[in-house]
C-alpha cells in the first residue's frame, strides 16, 4: 500500500493551525484510500453525492464523521438524517424543513452550515447574503428544534484571479463576522484544495481538501 495518502495528509496538517478542521474530501476515492487517511487519526470525511457516502457509512468505521458537502436534494435527506456529522450546503429553506423532520424522525439534531453564494458563477448554489440573514433571524423566532446552525459555507469562482477569489472568501468572512455573536455561529467552512491558502489567510476555520490528499484521480 502506497504512504503517499498518509503523508500528504501528515503534511497537510502540519502546514494548518489547531483551531482549523480539515474535512478530507473522498468522493469517487475507494475505501482502501479512505482507511488509508483514517489509519493516520484523520475522522472528518466529506462526500457530494448520498447514495456513496451512504455505502461508505455501512462499510466503514463508525467513528468516521461524514460529511455533505455537495448540492443536496430534498428526497435525499432521509437516507443521511440518520448518521450525517455536518451538512454543508443547506441553501434553501425547504431543505431545512426536511432536514428539521427527518432529525425529528430520527432523534437528532443535525448540525448544518449555511451555504452562501459568494461566486459568479451561475451553477453554484446557496442563500445570498441577505436572504441567509433573514433565514438566520426567522430561526431565531421560530426555531427547528432538530437543526442546528453551527456556522456558514461558500465555494468561490472557479478562476485563477486571485483577487477576485479574495473578495468573494471577503464577503463570507464580513457575513461571519457581523453575525457570529447574535447567531452563535462558530465554523467559517472556505477553501478546497485550489485556493484554501488564500481561504486560511482570510479566517477559515474549515477547509474541504481532495486532490492535495488524495491525488486527482481515484486510488487503487
Amino acid at each position: 500500500m502506497s504512504d503517499s495518502i498518509s503523508q500528504n495528509l501528515q503534511q497537510l496538517k502540519s502546514e494548518i493551525s489547531d483551531n482549523v478542521t480539515l474535512v478530507a474530501v473522498s468522493k469517487t476515492k475507494p475505501n482502501q484510500a479512505i482507511m488509508e487517511a483514517y489509519t493516520t487519526g484523520h475522522r472528518i470525511f466529506g462526500e457530494n453525492k448520498v447514495q456513496e457516502m451512504t455505502q461508505k457509512w455501512e462499510e466503514l468505521p463508525r467513528d468516521i464523521q461524514w460529511h455533505m458537502i455537495g448540492h443536496l436534494q430534498t428526497n435525499k435527506v432521509k437516507y443521511i438524517a440518520p448518521y450525517v456529522s455536518l451538512i454543508h450546503s443547506l441553501d434553501r429553506v425547504k431543505l431545512a424543513n426536511e432536514i428539521d423532520r427527518q432529525g425529528a424522525r430520527y432523534r437528532r439534531v443535525i448540525d448544518c452550515l449555511i451555504q452562501i453564494k459568494i461566486a459568479k458563477e451561475e451553477e453554484k448554489y446557496g442563500f445570498d447574503p441577505k436572504g441567509a440573514l433573514i433565514f438566520l433571524e426567522h430561526l431565531r423566532t421560530k426555531p427547528m428544534e432538530n437543526i442546528n446552525i453551527r456556522g456558514v459555507m461558500g465555494m468561490a469562482t472557479f478562476t485563477h484571479d486571485r483577487e477576485q477569489i479574495k473578495h468573494e472568501f471577503s464577503v463570507l468572512k464580513s457575513f461571519f463576522d457581523q453575525n457570529k455573536s447574535a447567531h452563535n455561529l462558530e465554523i467559517l467552512s472556505m477553501g478546497m484544495s485550489g485556493d484554501y491558502p488564500l481561504a486560511l489567510e482570510l479566517g477559515s476555520n474549515m477547509i474541504r481538501v481532495g486532490s492535495a490528499i488524495f491525488g486527482s484521480r481515484p486510488a487503487h
